[in-house]
């Protein structure tokens, strides 16, 4: 039986990272989506394990034969995105494949497959919390704490166009409420 798909988009400080990590240990035979980039490898990053490492010309080549599910130019020849390839094997063997992209790629996802997919929009309770998460971090300076909560302004305008919104005002309860739907969505498809 071909697998299904989770998607997950959120504001930067949200908690989504860490309720993947949750159900990545939780036996839903989870595949976690590996994006591809046009940036070099950092550190001990591997080509196929962090990232699909292309140059920019490789991206533009794959953007022109519409191998993307969906890419963004993050800056000049900085591309991301994720190819349909691996998506599409990991689908056939079965895998359930979980998503971490913005909100203009997760509507792309969803609108790509439909109902074999499951989007999940992480709302933070409000962007004065969401401030308080990302100083607390201590990783950034004020101003791109601001330009992260400017993003996060808009990306609140995506959540009714994903299948669920889950608060996270409490992590234990958000990972219970994602988890139980992510459980609903792979055992009946809702």
């Amino acid at each position: 039986m071909a697998g299904k798909l989770i998607i997950f988009s959120a504001p930067s400080g949200s908690g989504k990272s860490t309720i993947i990590n949750y159900l990545l240990t939780q036996n839903l035979n989870l595949a976690f989506s590996i994006s591809a980039t046009s940036r070099p490898p950092r550190g001990n990053e591997r080509d196929g394990v962090e990232y699909y490492f292309l140059t920019p010309e490789e991206f533009r080549r794959h953007i022109a034969a519409n191998d993307f599910l969906e890419y963004e130019e993050v800056y000049e020849n900085r591309f991301y995105g994720t190819l349909k390839a691996p998506i599409e094997r990991q689908l056939q063997e079965g895998r359930n494949i979980v998503f971490d992209v913005d909100v203009v790629g997760g509507c792309n996802i969803k609108k790509y497959y439909g109902n074999r997919a499951l989007s999940i929009f992480i709302q933070p309770p409000g962007i004065e919390e969401l401030r308080k998460r990302l100083v607390g971090r201590g990783t950034d300076s004020p101003e791109t704490i601001e330009k992260r909560l400017d993003k996060a302004r808009f990306e609140l305008g995506f959540a009714g166009k994903f299948d669920r919104v889950i608060v996270n005002d409490n992590l234990e309860k958000a990972k219970a409420e994602t988890l139980k739907a992510v459980r609903n969505f792979l055992a009946n498809g809702d």
